[in-house]
């Protein structure tokens, strides 16, 4: 399983725009196959800091998904709406223990 996490600052101005580009991404990207979580969720303290939480079930679904049209109207988007660049990583996980 691969797990992206980050966090993104966006524009104070879009952040209307934000919501309305990070649901459409949610909603398209998880109907992929071999996606299995994709969400935005907002800070409680700075309404302009995005956090990002991809779960995918190996490298060939998250590879495709960078090749999806909607992917490439999300990143379009994108460049009008963050107030700085992305903070991403990549977390390759062997082992899942539920608690």
């Amino acid at each position: 399983m691969l797990i992206i996490s980050g966090t993104v600052h966006i524009k104070a101005d879009k952040i209307e725009d934000a919501i309305a580009a990070g649901l459409e991404m949610s909603r398209a990207s998880e109907a992929e196959d071999g996606c299995i979580h994709y969400r935005f969720y907002r800070d409680l303290e700075d309404e302009t800091l995005f956090f990002l939480y991809e779960m995918w079930e190996n490298e060939d679904a998250l590879k495709a998904h960078f090749q999806t049209p909607h992917m490439a109207t999300f990143n379009k988007a994108m460049g009008d709406i963050l107030a700085s660049p992305p903070q991403v990583k990549r977390y390759d996980v062997s082992n899942v223990i539920e608690l």
